[in-house]
């Protein structure tokens, strides 16, 4: 996949957070893992594209288990080109002592924006 990836984890609180700014490769893509095993209910999720390299509308987000299992229940799916958009807890999945592996696709070439997860 490639792209870039910086990963935030604050994990010292009860509610764990988990920033990704990625700048998408020129296949419009970027992944990354996790440092840190996480463990819960996985109760919110905000997608921000940046304004200025905003991603190609409708670019997917998905963030999966040690087991490839999508713990965004596919509700990362069709993002917004222009607007910051919530997911809220009830569409969400959890997670079990696992490291997570953030995937972007169809972003297209060189574009920028934020995931931020919190787990319970």
């Amino acid at each position: 996949m490639a792209g870039t990836v910086t990963t935030t984890e604050i994990t010292h609180t009860s509610a764990k957070k988990i920033t990704f700014a990625w700048t998408s490769s020129s296949g419009g893509a970027a992944d990354a893992t996790t440092t840190n095993a996480f463990d819960g209910k996985v109760v919110g999720l905000t997608t921000d594209p940046d304004g200025t390299d905003a991603p190609t509308d409708n670019y997917d987000i998905v963030i999966n288990d040690a087991d490839g299992h999508d713990v965004l229940l596919g509700a990362g799916a069709n993002r917004d080109t222009l607007d910051t958009e919530h997911v809220a807890e009830a569409n969400l999945g959890a997670v079990a002592g696992s490291k997570l592996t953030l995937a972007i696709t169809t972003a297209g070439n060189a574009k920028k924006g934020v995931v931020i997860m919190w787990v319970r």
